[in-house]
């Protein structure tokens, strides 16, 4: 006689929990510490109360400068919890060691001046995978909000009724500030703080900027992805009236052991070339409140060209 076919066996409460006891020891001395475990414990979760939705999500997850240990606890968890990631060039091996390790990842990284995925295909790949189900993470350098593009990735998710939740991350301009142990608002020197990009889209100085406002003597300003236009940005800030002996910083590789820092003025910021050049993008640090050598906050040396400030 054929054997008849088995029906689905419904998993209660009761049983999976003495199930799970039986269990217990047995994974945890096949499966090492780790995420395994939990990963392990999370399948068995889904099989006893039912599949996961069939459309999936986006997470977009602020990897901070470099430094894995400036990760909040909720990107950890985002990580953790990743079918796909797709991360950025800048995104270091530190951090993508904390995801899971099942976790499909994929580079997705844009720089500028090189060959880089458009930001297109990047949405169109979120939108593809989320289709199919999967806990999408979309790891960015720094904070997805500051100058990361996460206002068109949402924009265009949300018109596929794709859910997206995002996890801030510490942001180049702020980890400068902790690593030099600089108020970037400390209240004798600047009642505001600008976070202004240092190109356009077409690789120049932006034109359409407030840049009367920007050379306010009593604002700080961070200048991201100003490496190339650096001369050009002193250059304005003068013609605007900001002072030539104005504090001037430029950092590289903020949060990573191959940091660089360098000190100048904003008159010498006009024909500075030594940390300028192609490679770690640029950060600068336009401010009063620079002026202030202060103590290194993890009292390391640095290990860039440092100038006077009367350069």
């Amino acid at each position: 006689m054929p054997q008849a076919s088995r029906k689905p066996v419904e998993l209660k409460r009761p049983r999976l929990k003495l199930l799970a006891n039986t269990m217990r020891q047995s994974a945890a001395q096949q499966l090492p510490k780790g995420n395994q475990r939990p990963t392990f414990w999370d399948r068995i979760t889904q099989k006893a109360f039912g599949p996961a939705p069939k459309q999936g999500c986006v997470t977009l997850v602020g990897a901070g400068p470099g430094d894995a240990e400036l990760l909040t606890l909720k990107a950890v968890r985002a990580l953790q919890s990743a079918d796909v990631i797709l991360f950025d060039d800048l995104v270091s091996d530190e951090v993508l060691d904390l995801a899971r390790r099942e976790a499909r990842r994929m580079l997705v990284g844009k720089r500028g001046g090189r060959d880089s995925c458009r930001q297109e295909d990047i949405n169109a790949l979120m939108i593809k995978l989320a289709l199919q189900g999967k806990h999408v993470v979309r790891l960015k350098s720094g904070d997805p909000m500051i100058f990361g593009r996460a206002g068109e990735e949402i924009a265009e998710l949300h018109d596929q009724g794709i859910s997206v939740a995002v996890v801030p991350g510490i942001s180049a301009g702020i980890a400068l500030a902790a690593e030099l142990g600089v108020s970037l608002t400390h209240r004798d020197h600047a009642h505001s703080v600008r976070f202004v990009t240092g190109h356009a889209r077409s690789g120049k100085l932006p034109e359409d900027l407030d840049w009367k406002g920007i050379a306010d003597p009593e604002t700080t300003v961070m200048f991201y992805m100003g490496g190339r236009t650096a001369p050009a940005i002193a250059a304005r800030l003068l013609s605007e009236g900001l002072p030539a002996e104005t504090p001037v910083v430029i950092a590289k590789a903020i949060g990573r052991p191959q940091f660089q820092l360098a000190r100048t003025t904003l008159a010498g910021l006009v024909g500075e070339t030594s940390l300028l050049a192609e490679g770690e993008p640029v950060l600068l640090g336009i401010g009063n409140v620079f002026a202030n050598r202060g103590v290194r906050a993890n009292s390391r040396p640095d290990s860039g060209m440092q100038k006077a400030a009367n350069s």
